[in-house]
């Protein structure tokens, strides 16, 4: 499935409830990311949605207009299986049209201004993308 406005970039409302409790229990590193970077179109102006429901996944952080998703990952993330998931989670995602990127708790923790240049760096890759420049 590829997600767009008219299926409201993928949204599985059966995953609702799940995300709404895991938006009321953010990581530190989640909490730290939105407050300080994305929330309020505080990342270059667009808007980000916190544990949106997409596909048969939750995104951490999801912008519709860019299909832009950022996962945050914690100490569960570096076990065999969890790295086998979030490989599917991230393929079925790029297939459905999405942009997924990936930062280590730590990352967010203690290097957050790298973190912010780098969402930064994919939102200006993705913008040329989508409006290339006209030819003269």
């Amino acid at each position: 499935m590829k997600a767009d406005k008219e299926n409201l970039y993928a949204y599985n409302k059966t995953l609702q409830p799940f995300a709404n409790h895991l938006r009321k229990n953010m990581t530190k590193a989640e909490a730290c990311l939105w407050k300080y970077a994305l929330r309020a179109k505080g990342m270059k102006g667009y808007t980000f949605r916190r544990e949106r429901p997409v596909l048969n996944y939750i995104a951490d952080f999801m912008c519709m207009e860019l299909k832009l998703v950022i996962e945050v990952d914690g100490l569960t993330h570096q076990w065999e299986e969890t790295i086998i998931k979030d490989a599917k989670k991230d393929a079925d995602l790029t297939a459905a049209g999405f942009t997924v990127l990936r930062f280590d708790d730590d990352d967010v923790l203690t290097q957050l201004h790298k973190v912010i240049e780098r969402i930064e760096d994919t939102i200006a890759a993705i913008e040329k993308k989508n409006h290339p420049p006209t030819p003269r």
